[in-house]
């Protein structure tokens, strides 16, 4: 079973706070070459050094952000697997999945169902109001956004889910011995993690529905399922088709990519529709292709048939 592979006495909570430092700290030493390119650049070009970060995402070309930004989430899943073999004594199969392998084919499934349905989406949106939209595709700014996105971003996303739905969910699955605390926390962690972002400053709070909403449908169908590979491809298809498909001013950071979203951002339909119509179809489909039952057992329950902690 998925948590209980991360349930031994040695693994004290102290260590899963030790290797979150850990994997914080090597995410931090992968920002020195995007805090390297802003100082060399502000210094060149005698340019004010930007104190917010949408200030330093918008230093540089689009792809040249994204290929920066995304360099500390190499050092922190580097910093995961070091965290997880050397501290814990795991391998990283065990914070992956309950499977004697990972199913790709999970994997797979997961990313086309969201990226059809994140189309259909968008298409939706488009058709009703075309004026919103404008057609930003660039084909070589395109292609090379595609390559490093197609490697790049599926790096962040799968760091994101080794953090929340795999580390931290067995971490607090060890403190709590239950299933409902970890899926809550994560959940609520995961979320808060966003608070940063510019959508919250453009939207209002409200819009932290969507994303703590979006960490508890990611922690449900890694309980149901006993393991991350649905939300491994679902986080990786949510991603890399937004960032190919649209951009705006007001996002995390711009991309170059087919359209550019002109419309302001309002709260509303487009915070409720994901979490309380589109994630419980998903979780629909899901059950039944992968045939889940015992849903308040797997996602409220008590961990049994494990050696307690010391």
């Amino acid at each position: 079973m998925f948590l209980e592979q991360g349930i031994k006495p040695e693994n004290k909570f102290w260590k899963y706070l030790l290797g979150s430092v850990f994997i914080i700290s090597a995410s931090f030493i992968g920002q020195i070459p995007i805090t390297a390119a802003v100082f060399y650049k502000a210094f060149t070009e005698h340019a004010a050094f930007p104190n917010t970060n949408e200030g330093v995402m918008k230093m540089f070309e689009s792809n040249t952000t994204l290929f920066l930004v995304m360099i500390s989430f190499i050092f922190a899943f580097a910093g995961i697997y070091f965290v997880v073999k050397y501290i814990h004594h795991q391998t990283l199969l065990s914070v992956t999945t309950s499977r004697s392998k990972v199913d790709w084919k999970r994997i797979w499934f997961s990313f086309f169902l969201w990226a059809f349905f994140s189309l259909l989406s968008f298409l939706f949106v488009y058709l009703r109001s075309p004026e919103q939209f404008m057609l930003h595709f660039k084909l070589v700014p395109f292609l090379i956004l595609a390559l490093l996105g197609c490697i790049l971003i599926p790096i962040q996303t799968s760091t994101e889910e080794y953090v929340f739905r795999g580390y931290l969910m067995q971490g607090f699955a060890n403190l709590s011995q239950n299933r409902w605390f970890p899926l809550l926390m994560t959940s609520v962690i995961f979320g808060s993690m966003h608070w940063a972002n510019p959508e919250v400053v453009k939207m209002g709070n409200i819009i932290m529905i969507y994303y703590i909403g979006t960490g508890l449908f990611l922690g449900v169908i890694t309980l149901m399922d006993e393991g991350m590979e649905l939300a491994l491809g679902f986080h990786a298809g949510n991603n890399l088709v937004g960032a190919l498909l649209v951009t705006s001013d007001w996002t995390v950071f711009q991309t170059n990519s087919i359209f550019k979203d002109l419309s302001e951002p309002s709260a509303g339909i487009d915070v409720i529709l994901p979490v309380f119509v589109i994630y419980p179809i998903l979780l629909f489909i899901f059950s039944k292709k992968y045939g889940w039952t015992n849903w308040k057992d797997k996602l409220t329950g008590k961990i049994s048939n494990v050696e307690l902690n010391a």
